[in-house]
Formats: C-alpha cells, structure tokens, sequence
C-alpha cells in the first residue's frame, strides 16, 4: 500500500496527536496530585524569568464530601505544568480562595466525619500544596454559614473574614486570579 504525500501528513499528524494525548504524569511539585500531559517544546507559556503571583477563586466542590475535588487538584494542574515546562518553582506564588460548596473540601477528619460519615477526600491534597507554599484561604461567611469553626478546618487552611476580603487583600498584593 503507497500513501499519498496528503495520507502521509495525515498519518503523521495522527501520530503526533497520540504522543500529546499520553498518560498524564503528577508531580514534579505536587506528587500525586494536579495530573498534566506533554505539550510540544516551545508552546505558549509564561515567561521564564518574571515572578507571578496567582489567586485561584473555587467555590465549588462535588456532591459527595469523600470526593477529591477537581478544582483544587487543578492547583496542583497548574503548579505541575508549568514547572514541568521551564518555570522555576521560585517564580510561581499561588493563593487558593475556597468558599460555597467547596467549604467542606477543607475539613479536618474529626469535623468532616462528625458532618459526614466519611472522611475528607482533600486532606493529602491540601497538605500537599500547604507543603509546596500554596495560601489557602477559607471564607468565613461561607464557614459560618455551613457551621464550621476556626477548629473544624485543616491545618493548613486560615480563616478570611470573607472570600472577597481575601481577593481584595490579595489583588492589593499583586495576585492575579484565575476564575473558575
């Protein structure tokens, strides 16, 4: 069978295609967590030598409380990718602002078992980016709101007297924010 020059550029394209699409890989920041995939060298990315300061806004979390939550895993996602890809680990300061349902990702085991039965499927991963420098900040209205207490959350999580306080104070300090 001979392939055209155009079946040839499609069967290589394919091929190219399935390299991107391998298996994600964690780390090498946050191991375990914040999966990413290979992208070619040289894509767009951010600018190896500048310092950036980043504010993720979550407010959603899932349904089931033992359920790790995917839009504090895309921290790790973020921390990951760009480390993997040129960005030194000095370069990159994040800040995670949790409030809404996303509250209960961010329990201690004794709160989050006394609520629900079940223990809290985020810990490793917010001991993990308290580990790697993340600031986690929890809104206080949305805490009182669902009954939680300063005691009741992780140890790597502080209290905010409200989640657009923290943004506030944050972007005051140059933070950029990613919304979800």
């Amino acid at each position: 069978m001979q392939l055209s020059v155009k079946g040839l550029c499609l069967v290589l394209l394919f091929a190219s295609f399935q390299s991107l699409a391998a298996e994600p890989v964690t780390g090498p920041v946050v191991e375990g967590f914040g999966p990413t995939f290979a992208v070619p060298k040289g894509s767009f990315n951010l600018l190896p030598d500048q310092q950036y300061k980043i504010v993720m806004d979550i407010g959603k979390g899932p349904d089931d409380p033992a359920a790790l939550n995917g839009n504090i895993d895309t921290a790790a996602r973020f921390l990951n990718m760009h480390i993997r890809n040129g960005i030194k680990p000095e370069n990159l300061k994040l800040a995670i602002v949790l409030h809404g349902s996303a509250t209960h990702s961010v329990l201690n085991d004794a709160a989050q078992e006394k609520r629900f039965d079940v223990p809290n499927g985020n810990k490793d991963l917010i001991k993990a980016l308290g580990l790697t420098g993340v600031d986690i900040y929890l809104c206080g209205q949305s805490a009182a709101y669902h009954g939680y207490g300063a005691d009741d959350l992780l140890p790597e999580v502080n209290m905010a007297v409200s989640a657009m306080t923290a943004h506030i104070r944050l972007q005051q300090d140059g933070y950029q924010a990613i919304l979800f």
